[in-house]
């Protein structure tokens, strides 16, 4: 049996009573990082009195790892009680676990996803955006055109839109954001559940100001959705069957989305 264990992402006391029985009884620990783990179950034994098997094993399974470590085992490796831990939040979401999960279905693995701490939704929640949908994108590349291209779709995708942001990027993320739509409104959480959660709501600008340079800790930034444009009897799926070049479809697709025609041009290719 293999399960999915979500971790608190700041808060211990968001630890579920399923998540303290099933690490209770895993035969093998299968960790983001084996050190972080440890500390949580040492935490979860003092404050819960979690009682854990004798002779856990711990195994270091991360992004750099998984692939390696996957043809290395057999489905037999699954009849011993298997968990997996990601550091903080839901595995598979900005953590390893997917082709963990894609392992099980494909050998008839028999597995399981707890429920459990996620920052993505409780920042989408906090942001009291009226919005429906959303779509959530993870850390956007560091640097370069594809940077650029991703920024440009997440502001102009039509949906509120979620993004995790390390401390040592956020301002240059909200300095683009000012550059490029300095009217949109964004919601800013900050080290979601410890002791130093912060919201905070407002343009790039007024969020600048507001920060004064603090941006230490973790955050995630929800993006209001682009304002309806004027509807259209064309789409860019239609712009983008025509036979014409790059450039002339990017300058068609920006009227419609209110994109700069340079970024269009630049997602095109």
């Amino acid at each position: 049996m293999l399960t999915f264990v979500p971790t608190p992402i700041g808060n211990i006391g968001d630890t579920s009573l399923r998540t303290l029985e099933v690490l209770s009884e895993a035969d093998i620990l299968l960790c983001e990082d084996t050190r972080v783990t440890k500390k949580l179950l040492h935490i979860l034994q003092e404050r819960y009195n979690l009682t854990c098997k004798e002779n856990q094993e711990f195994i270091s399974l991360h992004s750099h790892n998984e692939k390696a470590f996957l043809t290395k085992i057999t489905s037999q490796f699954f009849e011993q009680n298997v968990v997996y831990v990601s550091d903080a939040g839901m595995p598979g979401v900005s953590d390893p676990g997917a082709l963990l999960i894609q392992y099980a279905q494909e050998n008839g693995i028999e597995y399981d996803v707890l429920p459990g701490a996620n920052a993505v939704l409780t920042a989408y929640v906090a942001s009291g955006f009226d919005d429906a949908k959303m779509l959530f994108y993870g850390f956007l590349d560091h640097k370069g055109n594809s940077r650029k291209a991703q920024l440009q779709e997440a502001l102009f995708n039509g949906y509120t839109t979620v993004l995790y942001e390390s401390p040592h990027r956020l301002e240059k993320l909200l300095k683009e954001l000012e550059q490029e739509v300095p009217q949109r409104t964004l919601f800013l959480a900050k080290e979601l559940t410890k002791k130093y959660q912060r919201y905070l709501k407002g343009n790039a600008t007024t969020l600048l100001e507001s920060l004064a340079g603090n941006y230490k800790g973790e955050w995630v930034v929800v993006i209001e959705a682009a304002p309806k444009q004027n509807s259209s009897a064309i789409s860019e799926k239609d712009i983008l069957g025509l036979d014409l070049p790059k450039k002339v479809q990017a300058k068609l697709i920006s009227k419609i989305t209110g994109e700069k025609p340079k970024e269009v041009y630049q997602r095109l290719l």
